[in-house]
């Protein structure tokens, strides 16, 4: 079977997950993209330069398959005379009915975000099957699509809602934690004082805010912790990388972007706790990779989380959302940092892993031409 994968954000996860599908799948993958930048631009124009390349490509798939970055129904549009008898899919790596916006983005204080999860809707709406990476994503979409469209003044199409439910799924995000494996150093020796983990992207909605105040008490407390800062930053970063920065200079042992994936595997091996302090997440990559590595993780109990770990292991990793048991958790962590070191919690991610995804995402994909 051949599959054009359509992707006009092509960075990141999403990258990694479109070139990891078409590397392990038993199917011929060929991927149009954009480069990842300007992701509004993206989503209103990537549709118009996918169909362009498509169509000069004179490539002739069984199966479309698009990320939720593009506007499907103008592309299906643009592209009738070639496509209009090929079965499509759109996945969803987040949406933006319910991603949390910034309140700096000139957008939402002038009231024009509206249109980008139009757009989600009528990509949903125009395809043959529309798949989510989480159950959470699922169920965070549908309970807020209604919602969005008795927003409109008249035929808001709400009946439109369960017709895209019924052809939707859960297909959880397919990852390449055999890499890990591999990058993991021979022998893992974890000794001395806990070691702290940040390892997502330095912005708004992973909560920077309250996972360094959490830091700053704990110092003040007299805890004695060391501190590894991952993850990717741009430059309307958060202030408060730059205050931790100081404030626990004596604490650091790393800040910054990893050079490379191997660098960052072998930084994730000497962590011990993964403290969690996320407004958005609708699967958490960088926590499977955290875990996958044996760091112990100190989650919220919402967003997609929970699918992660056993219900009845639940007490053991999960906080409820509130900031003094999340800080009184954190600290006993730190002073029994033997029980974190001692949790295999690699298991809970390994189902994560494409060796185990794809049969899955290939039938998944199959089942479109039945």
């Amino acid at each position: 079977m051949r599959i054009a994968l359509l992707e006009p954000f092509l960075t990141g996860s999403h990258k990694k997950w479109a070139e990891e599908f078409a590397q392990h799948s038993k199917h011929e993958i060929k991927i149009f993209s954009l480069s990842g930048h300007y992701w509004k631009w993206r989503m209103h124009g990537g549709a118009v330069s996918l169909a362009r390349k498509f169509l000069e490509s004179n490539f002739q798939p069984d199966v479309l398959l698009a990320t939720d970055m593009l506007d499907l129904s103008v592309f299906l549009g643009l592209t009738r005379s070639a496509t209009h008898n090929i079965p499509s899919a759109i996945y969803f790596h987040e949406n933006q009915l319910t991603y949390p916006w910034s309140s700096m983005d000139s957008d939402v204080r002038q009231q024009r975000d509206n249109h980008y999860c139009f757009i989600n809707y009528t990509s949903a709406l125009a395809a043959d099957k529309v798949f989510f990476n989480s159950q959470y994503h699922f169920d965070s979409f549908f309970k807020e699509l209604p919602v969005f469209l008795k927003a409109f003044p008249d035929n808001n199409e709400s009946g439109s809602v369960e017709n895209i439910k019924k052809k939707s799924s859960v297909l959880p995000l397919g990852m390449d934690l055999e890499k890990i494996q591999q990058l993991k150093p021979a022998e893992i020796k974890k000794e001395g004082r806990a070691v702290i983990l940040w390892n997502h992207r330095w912005e708004y909605d992973k909560n920077p805010e309250a996972f360094f105040h959490a830091l700053f008490e704990l110092k003040e407390r007299g805890v004695e912790f060391k501190l590894v800062v991952l993850g990717e930053s741009y430059e309307s970063r958060p202030k408060i990388f730059d205050e931790a920065r100081e404030k626990l200079k004596e604490n650091i042992l790393h800040f910054g972007f990893a050079q490379d994936y191997a660098e960052y595997v072998q930084w994730l091996c000497k962590c011990d706790i993964l403290p969690v302090t996320s407004v958005h997440d609708f699967f958490g990559t960088s926590v499977v990779e955290a875990m996958y590595c044996d760091v112990f993780p100190l989650l919220p109990k919402r967003l997609a989380y929970p699918e992660h770990i056993p219900q009845q292991l639940h007490y053991t990793f999960f906080y409820e959302d509130n900031e003094r048991e999340f800080v009184n958790r954190l600290q006993r962590l730190i002073f029994d940092v033997k029980l974190p070191r001692g949790e295999n919690v690699h298991q809970f991610v390994e189902q994560y892993d494409w060796r185990k995804m794809i049969e899955r995402y290939d039938n998944e994909i199959h089942s479109l031409l039945r």
